[in-house]
């Protein structure tokens, strides 16, 4: 009974993509791959999608935030400085953001694996969608921490309950890879229908 419990809120939960992936001007979902369509300015946090960017160019408005207007950091230091200051905050994009900075080795910052997932652990505690889904990654891929699968489908879980298309459809290929296709086809749906291309492919594959 438990189980089924637990399979009732893991595909009923999650349907609607989480408010920090739609775009804070137009209010629009931004289009998944989200990095792929969109920027993240350090000084807000905000995800603001490429179209926006483009107009508000066009509207004479460079080298600052399209959202807040804050001038656009220089250097580095600069952009790390404001990261900082949302980090300070408790603002759990921005601690969720850092850590992906440490996995990376970006924004001048030296590679940290062990210390993104310290990072993502807090802001998923704070709860960042995001941080769930990277906490996911980390531990099924074993960066940062020792490699267990199982711990990755639960972050993936986490994530998808609120909202993320990426974990949900994560979760689809982790199921169907391991002959549970009903499982795997019951996730891929919920993802294709939130935008996923790539589930649309594996569906109709």
């Amino acid at each position: 009974r438990a189980a089924e419990l637990k399979d009732e809120r893991l595909y009923s939960q999650g349907h609607a993509r989480p408010e920090t992936e739609f775009c804070p001007i137009c209010a629009q979902p931004v289009p998944i791959p989200t990095e792929e369509h969109s920027v993240v300015n350090p000084c807000c946090m905000k995800m603001v999608c490429k179209g926006c960017v483009l107009a508000a160019m066009k509207m004479g408005i460079n080298n600052k935030c399209e959202f807040c207007r804050t001038p656009t950091p220089k250097n580095n230091t600069e952009s790390l400085a404001l990261i900082q200051t949302r980090v300070g905050k408790n603002d759990p994009e921005a601690i969720a953001y850092l850590g992906y900075q440490y996995m990376r080795g970006s924004q001048g910052l030296a590679k940290d694996e062990s210390r993104a997932v310290e990072l993502w652990t807090e802001a998923a505690k704070l709860g960042s969608v995001d941080a769930y889904f990277q906490l996911g990654t980390a531990y099924s891929n074993g960066d940062g921490v020792e490699q267990d699968v199982k711990w990755g489908v639960w972050y993936y879980e986490k994530a998808a309950m609120l909202g993320d298309p990426v974990a949900r459809h994560n979760l689809g290929c982790y199921e169907c890879e391991r002959g549970r296709y009903d499982r795997g086809v019951r996730h891929l749906l919920i993802s294709a229908k939130m935008g996923s291309e790539k589930s649309l492919a594996n569906i109709k594959e």
